[in-house]
């Protein structure tokens, strides 16, 4: 059928993010000619709105640091995180192939990626092991790749729109069709297909559907998430796994629409409603916490630091810029907390009691949070109104443990490969099973795995 065709190319990637540009590295460096489509002018996607971080076992950097880690220690902490309920073969891919993956972006593609010892074990990681650049965020992560797929070769195709994918009776990918800004259509075939095109937060009716109870919490995801690599993948016969997991964020800023880093509360940080109470252990579940959060009175509550906690975090980007918008609010005092804010200053005053009390008893607090070595917030006190968000779904196509996708009787169609927000990841069924910085480690593993394993199909059928 490649005659129908405009051009044919050994493999096809979908989605400029950081799963469809490693997996175009991948598959380049592999010995296979890739062509990569991406819908927007300037690639964003949901890399681009978040962190830039990675969370990869058995680094090179971790070594640097004397931190012993290991595959099997990451494979432990994720079936414990997603309570033993999320894929154990994608578990373990994730928990085998992320450190080697950042390893591989740091040696191959020369990208300044380390370990960021600002992380502090938490929400699930039982050491450190979040890596990224420093000072920089996941629209640098972006740019960076893109220069490594010019540096590479490897050709780019933007404001191209995925439209529809073409298919033999065996379920073989022949290739795609795409619209271009002006209304016109190109069909472009391919050997292999590599779905990296974002999951289906910015979908209203996929969240109702799937997510209920997060169907009218705000989108702090890409507006391009809109599900299409999972309509593409039924559309041949893919299975789908855990289609109601998701990251929500409790910690969205308003109105500036930043997230306040998760080393905030981490480091002695309260999240406090507009009664003046805390309502939540801020430590126990970073994407969960988004519930209690929407379930307050108000839509909004406030996060409560001080210029101990701000130390800890002002490396960060998004701390830096939301110091440059004046967005954190001042106070030397508690009672000038409670006005600054509009809070009730007996109830604050009592809030903040009650965690100092816990900790300095060395016991858990009323919410079940232990507070050890670490303060609650004192003066010079500070605080950013924020409200709950969905940042990126967690399921999507059913994939092995090489990206390549599955159908629901457990065989792999024939050439189709996926990674990134269009695939299963490793969060479980639900928002309870995300670990920190887990995204960005589906989307570049899963991206390196499939564009290798893509590119070895792709060689292997051409002619002698």
């Amino acid at each position: 059928m490649s005659e129908t065709f405009e051009f044919t190319v050994p493999v096809l990637v979908v989605g400029g993010g950081a799963c469809g540009c490693i997996a175009a590295l991948a598959a380049a460096k592999a010995g296979a000619e890739v062509l990569l489509i991406e819908q927007d002018e300037r690639p964003m996607g949901s890399t681009g709105m978040s962190q830039g971080l990675i969370c990869a076992a058995g680094t090179k950097a971790q070594a640097a640091h004397g931190i012993e880690d290991s595959a099997h220690t990451y494979f432990d902490d994720i079936m414990a995180k997603t309570k033993g309920q999320t894929d154990p073969v994608l578990a373990r891919a994730i928990a085998d192939h992320a450190g080697p993956t950042v390893d591989w972006m740091v040696e191959e593609l020369d990208m300044p990626w380390e370990l960021d010892t600002g992380f502090r074990p938490a929400y699930g990681n039982s050491t450190y092991r979040v890596h990224g650049w420093r000072g920089h965020g996941g629209q640098d992560m972006v740019d960076l790749l893109h220069r490594r797929l010019d540096d590479n070769g490897v050709d780019v195709m933007t404001e191209a729109k995925l439209v529809d994918v073409h298919a033999d009776a065996d379920g073989r990918i022949t290739g795609v069709t795409i619209a271009r800004p002006d209304g016109s259509h190109e069909a472009v075939g391919c050997d292999t297909l590599i779905l990296a095109c974002g999951g289906f937060a910015a979908n209203h009716t996929m969240v109702a559907a799937n997510m209920p109870e997060m169907a009218e919490a705000r989108n702090n995801g890409h507006e391009g998430s809109q599900g299409t690599g999972i309509a593409v993948g039924g559309k041949v016969g893919a299975a789908l796994g855990d289609m109601a997991s998701y990251q929500g964020y409790a910690m969205l800023t308003e109105p500036q629409g930043m997230p306040v880093p998760p080393g905030v509360p981490i480091a002695g940080g309260i999240l406090v409603n507009i009664e003046g109470k805390r309502f939540t252990n801020e430590t126990d579940d970073i994407a969960g916490m988004v519930h209690p959060v929407l379930q307050q009175p108000g839509d909004y509550v406030w996060v409560i630091y001080d210029d101990r906690i701000e130390k800890d975090v002002d490396y960060i980007p998004e701390i830096i810029e939301l110091n440059k918008l004046n967005a954190p609010r001042f106070a030397d005092s508690e009672e000038e907390m409670a006005q600054v804010l509009g809070l009730p200053a007996q109830a604050l005053a009592a809030t903040l009691a009650d965690a100092r009390a816990a900790q300095a008893a060395g016991e858990a607090d009323s919410f079940g949070r232990v507070w050890d070595g670490d303060l609650p917030p004192a003066p010079r006190f500070r605080a950013l109104k924020v409200v709950g968000a969905i940042f990126h779904t967690q399921g999507g196509l059913q994939i092995d443990g090489n990206a390549q996708v599955l159908r629901p009787d457990g065989t792999r169609l024939p050439n189709l490969f996926a990674g990134g927000g269009a695939a299963r990841s490793v969060s479980g069924p639900a928002h309870w099973g995300y670990l920190p910085a887990m995204g960005l480690a589906t989307a570049v593993t899963f991206g390196r795995l499939a564009g290798e394993a893509a590119a070895k199909l792709a060689l292997s059928r051409e002619p002698a």
